[in-house]
């Protein structure tokens, strides 16, 4: 419950319901019918993806990150809610949604017996009627029997947690500056060998289970990339 909290207090700050500071314990408690040590629980995990600032006898304020900048990719929101990395209200342009069997490179990529069988979404992602990025994602029908056509379009981690439960508990994340392929740059419009950042993600929910792989190519101008570190020696 406190992981579902903490989702909705994160969509709050985004959306600037919360716009200076969080509620008290005492309001949100209130807000969500959830006891004090739910809502601690929450709060530290909106804590944990830098989003707060903690004031001894003032409460958790917003960081300055979230209120100044709009194009923001909070990489510290990998893992535990993978749709909050991005902007809110994305609009997606689905491009490919089939199912495959990985090649040799792909069951490489994601450490996966070869011809395993894979969703595959390929969309192009717009954000204020721009594109902001290509996306190309592959997942695990062992762990995904079922992808729905509605879900591809709107938000698949919603679906994945509605429909099974699922959550991303960890994930390895790796960026690095790519030369559009052919291929990406004809998808996106954009000039062959045209250099952009890239976020090469392993998904991987409970038990250190794989649950998907993704590539994505940011191009919205103006991008600030975002990761939030704690100092575990110093709590």
């Amino acid at each position: 419950m406190y992981r579902d909290i903490a989702a909705k207090l994160i969509n709050g700050i985004q959306d600037g319901q919360f716009e200076i500071k969080l509620p008290t314990e005492a309001q949100l408690m209130e807000m969500y019918h959830a006891s004090r040590n739910t809502i601690r629980k929450a709060i530290d995990l909106v804590y944990q993806q830098g989003l707060l600032r903690r004031v001894q006898g003032s409460g958790y304020f917003i960081t300055s990150i979230q209120l100044q900048h709009k194009t923001v990719v909070n990489l510290s929101a990998r893992g535990l809610f993978s749709d909050n990395m991005h902007p809110r209200q994305l609009v997606s342009k689905v491009l490919t949604f089939d199912t495959i069997k990985s090649d040799y490179d792909l069951s490489k990529q994601m450490g996966v017996p070869q011809d395993s069988e894979l969703y595959r979404v390929i969309r192009l992602r717009y954000w204020h009627e721009q594109l902001y990025c290509l996306e190309k994602a592959y997942y695990l029908k062992s762990v995904v029997p079922y992808l729905s056509t509605e879900a591809v379009n709107t938000s698949i981690w919603d679906f994945l947690n509605e429909a099974y439960g699922l959550g991303v508990a960890n994930s390895d994340d790796y960026l690095s500056l790519t030369n559009l392929s052919e291929e990406d740059a004809s998808l996106m419009q954009l000039g062959h060998g045209d250099t952009y950042l890239a976020l090469d993600s392993c998904n991987y929910y409970k038990n250190n289970g794989l649950l998907d792989f993704s590539h994505t190519v940011f191009v919205y101008p103006d991008l600030a990339l975002y990761f939030h570190t704690t100092n575990l020696a110093n709590n």
